[in-house]
């Protein structure tokens, strides 16, 4: 960053960050960003968004090895759906 760039709210409340703060940071435009409101302003930090798809099947891989290891069968939770649904 050479210079200080003002940025400019839109009427839509949105900010533009400058360029070369962004190359140097590497956002890209689907980036998501949590504010904190500071003393002096808010400040925004990048978060990284979950795969929702990978966390989905690293879960159910590890729910089936238990299932397995317990020796759980398709037939047990049939019924355990059953009980429940009575309930």
């Amino acid at each position: 960053m050479t210079e200080i760039e003002l940025v400019k709210m839109s009427p839509k409340g949105q900010l533009v960050v400058p360029k070369d703060i962004r190359e140097m940071a590497g956002f890209k435009p689907s980036d998501r960003f949590i504010p904190f409101p500071v003393k002096s302003g808010v400040l925004f930090k990048k978060i990284k968004m979950p795969d929702l798809k990978q966390e989905y099947s690293k879960l159910a891989s590890e729910i089936r090895q238990q299932f397995k290891e317990e020796k759980i069968t398709e037939k047990d939770l049939e019924e355990a759906v059953k009980w429940a649904r009575k309930k």
